[in-house]
């Protein structure tokens, strides 16, 4: 696994990230108490015990960043390193047993998504990038969807807004077919590889959802945006106020005219 400048962090993000998922496979089935931290949201006792091995890990090696995780916020020193965590995305998932969620860990330098890791434990798998080297997939490069037809795009699709049934209905027609799987960051690493040719989430994305996945998307070869077609990524934004539009270049300004909200 290469990574520039940024490889020994790469690597410790990948390992603490095999880790976290190991965890979650032994205890899948097995939950734990189960929270609600509002009315369609959960959070359970395996989503903090894998955000604890991870903070632990992170901060024996790297004592004076600081880190944002989802369960217990941000928390050291301010010194333009942070470390963005989601100890398990796909809570609900992995809560009923279905088998799609996974650890994201993404490192934010000054500002800017630097390295980026998205295990999915269940297919013993490993997105991976850094800003100074290319996206991977258990350590081989990988690019986006090469399909020329805007019609043959299967897309992880989300969106709220006016309009929003006659806004469905014109993607729907334009494209092959959406998906919906319940973890936005597997679901936007897996454009980095063309098993989704785009993904686009308008609303309610955190930090930690998309640190790590955009990277990955974005190193190889998608062009990512927010719905309004600018920066992706802002550490300041507030929780569940980001979006997302991530697609090969040669489509992505038609899809986000498509998702984007009216007015």
């Amino acid at each position: 696994m290469t990574g520039g400048r940024f490889a020994g962090e790469l690597a410790l993000a990948a390992e603490v990230a095999d880790r976290a998922g190991a965890l979650l496979i032994e205890r899948l089935g097995r939950a734990g108490t189960v929270r609600h931290k509002s009315p369609k949201d959960i959070v359970t006792e395996v989503d903090n015990l894998s955000e604890e091995l991870i903070l632990a890990a992170i901060r024996a090696v790297h004592p004076d960043d600081s880190t944002l995780a989802e369960e217990s916020g941000l928390a050291g020193p301010a010194n333009g390193r942070t470390w963005v965590i989601d100890p398990l995305d796909g809570t609900i998932n992995y809560a009923n047993g279905i088998p799609f969620f996974c650890v994201s860990i993404g490192l934010v330098v000054d500002g800017v998504p630097s390295v980026g890791v998205v295990r999915d434990p269940i297919r013993a798998e490993t997105y991976a990038a850094t800003v100074d080297g290319p996206a991977t997939l258990d350590g081989r490069p990988i690019r986006v969807s090469a399909k020329e037809l805007v019609s043959d795009l299967v897309i992880s699709l989300t969106i709220d807004g006016e309009r929003l049934s006659e806004r469905l209905g014109a993607i729907r027609q334009a494209i092959r077919v959406t998906r919906r799987l319940g973890s936005s960051a597997l679901a936007l690493a897996y454009v980095g590889n063309g098993r989704f040719d785009a993904f686009a989430q308008t609303h309610a994305l955190s930090a930690w959802d998309v640190a790590a996945a955009g990277l990955i998307a974005e190193r190889a070869g998608a062009m990512v945006t927010d719905v309004t077609g600018g920066p992706w990524f802002d550490l300041a934004r507030p929780t569940q106020r980001f979006s997302i539009v991530a697609a090969p270049p040669a489509h992505h300004d038609r899809l986000l005219a498509l998702v984007r909200p009216a007015g």
